[in-house]
């Protein structure tokens, strides 16, 4: 038996993978505990695992990236969301790892797991204690595709097309020069928190060292990461990880009355959405009139009642919540704002998406489904109800798109998921040593570094 720590945040999107392999690795006779927030705390001993929790990491830090998407409106332009996103990002990722560090330093020397789990955006263990204490790193992202780069993709971030033509290529090159200009001052920062450790400065950028860890886990398909073949041995695309937490409600009485022989539409902004629901005004209105059954769900986080959307159309039902896995097989289509979780859902349903992407990682996972021809992208600003209608009538009558959503959920099956990477895992644990330096660390409690190294905007 081997034992395994997942580091993660307590965000859904991050933690929920993290719960599918951990559920897998048990099943195979490993022990698995969990360090993130004590918000998890519900979600991680519910499955019977034990939660180390944050002590030092500032909570505001991650809950500014809350109210980022409470406030950042859906169609501001790219340039000012980036600059918001950057600044909170900065905090989050860089300004929390000598706390990160500082509460795991015991954890580890305590309870002597001989691997860690790591979301990539907890940059303590991937960027200090990986080196410092040679206990294996292996990461499992929450992405569809990997941020490793290559000239197979585009940068992570803006959501390019694939670097194929001349246009395309010149195109990819500008957008990481600009990437690299930005993220000039974040590297430095990194750089000097792993010298107060004793670690020299990093070969390339944050996503560039993550191509160096024991282990790389994509919870996706190469089909919807552009065919790369550009990436590290370390790489392994493992398919869905998915696990949902049951929320103890009951399906609405009216699904089972829908009536029959009209396609379904389903319209979700995500599990995670605080944002103006744009999205479910835009197919309230765009679908009025179309015959088909049009289903609404707003999030756990939202009252559909308080949204304002209500007369809606007769064929137009809303909910708070649906499950994914017994609803998804029974639509024609779905839109989204395209968190990875939702498009990964759709895809393993053989269902074809429209994208309107918002923020975070939503661009890249709305071309990536139009590169695999699994599904149509619309921009925020200018999704209208007239061209949201436009394109769900054709994800319907275009018989390519399921038949591609449906090649991809048939290499979703091949890969295996959670099995997979259990037992990557576990082949990874086995190659360890025994004691993974477990005992002989130097003190990581006090990096060697000024106040205005490890200052943060707060």
């Amino acid at each position: 038996m081997a034992r395994f720590l997942v580091t993660c945040w307590p965000f859904v999107g991050h933690l929920y993978p993290q719960v599918s392999v951990a559920l897998a690795l048990r099943n195979r006779g490993h022990e698995v505990a969990f360090y993130t927030h004590e918000s998890a705390r519900s979600v991680v001993e519910g499955e019977g695992f034990r939660l180390f929790p944050f002590v030092r990491v500032d909570e505001r830090r991650y809950e500014r990236i809350h109210a980022l998407e409470a406030e950042v409106p859906a169609t501001q332009p790219a340039r000012q969301t980036l600059s918001v996103a950057m600044a909170a990002y900065r905090d989050m990722l860089a300004g929390s790892i000598p706390e990160q560090v500082s509460d795991l330093q015991p954890i580890l020397e305590r309870w002597r797991p001989n691997v860690l789990i790591t979301d990539p955006a907890l940059w303590g263990p991937i960027l200090v204690l990986w080196e410092l204490t040679g206990v294996p790193v292996a990461l499992l992202t929450q992405m569809i595709g990997s941020m490793i780069p290559g000239p197979d993709a585009p940068p992570w971030g803006p959501g390019l097309p694939s670097p194929r033509s001349l246009g395309t290529r010149l195109l990819a090159r500008a957008a990481q020069l600009g990437i690299d200009l930005v993220a000039r001052g974040m590297r430095r920062r990194v750089n000097a928190i792993r010298a107060g450790y004793g670690l020299g400065p990093m070969a390339g950028s944050v996503n560039q060292h993550t191509g160096r860890l024991p282990l790389y886990l994509i919870p996706s398909v190469r089909e919807l990461d552009y065919n790369r073949r550009d990436q590290p041995n370390n790489v392994h695309y493992i398919g869905p990880c998915v696990w949902t937490k049951s929320v103890g409600v009951a399906p609405p009485e009216w699904l089972n009355h829908l009536r029959p022989g009209r396609p379904w539409i389903h319209a979700t902004e995500g599990t995670a959405q605080y944002q103006k629901p744009f999205l479910l005004r835009a197919v309230a209105r765009a679908l009025s009139d179309v015959n088909a059954e049009v289903i609404l769900t707003t999030g756990q986080n939202r009252d559909p009642a308080a949204l304002g959307l209500e007369p809606l159309p007769a064929n137009v039902r809303i909910a708070q919540w649906l499950s994914h896995e017994e609803f998804l097989p029974k639509c024609a289509a779905l839109v989204t704002t395209g968190g990875a979780a939702t498009v990964l859902a759709s895809l393993q349903a053989s269902v074809p998406l429209l994208v309107v992407p918002t923020f975070w990682d939503k661009s890249d996972n709305a071309q990536r489904v139009v590169e695999a021809g699994a599904g149509l992208r619309i921009a925020p600003r200018t999704c209208t109800p007239k061209r949201v209608r436009a394109a769900v009538m054709r994800l319907i009558e275009e018989p390519s798109f399921r038949e591609n959503a449906h090649r991809i959920a048939l290499r979703f099956r091949q890969a295996q998921g959670p099995p997979r990477a259990a037992e990557l895992l576990e082949g990874l644990a086995n190659r360890s040593p025994s004691n993974a330096g477990v005992g002989v660390w130097p003190d990581m409690g006090s990096p060697k570094m000024s106040e205005n190294q490890l200052s943060t905007k707060r």
